[in-house]
């Protein structure tokens, strides 16, 4: 498992806003880009995205590990 695919993919769908667009931008499905983040959730044992019909934004969880990212790069 490649565990910082995931969390990249994560983090562009915070800076995109939505997952489709986190596809584009990487060149690759919608689905693909969704199986990213429910495996990388998956993995955490923690959701990181608050989804409804209409919006999407990073959960409490998805908010540290985005802190964490910014604060301790690879």
């Amino acid at each position: 498992m490649d565990i910082l695919g995931l969390i990249n993919a994560f983090i562009r769908v915070v800076e995109t806003g939505s997952i489709a667009a986190a596809a584009r931008a990487q060149g690759v499905s919608a689905a693909a880009v969704s199986q990213s983040i429910n495996r990388l959730e998956t993995h955490l044992g923690v959701r990181l995205l608050s989804r409804t019909t209409r919006s999407m934004a990073a959960d409490r969880a998805g908010r540290t590990l985005l802190r964490k990212g910014a604060t301790h790069p690879p």
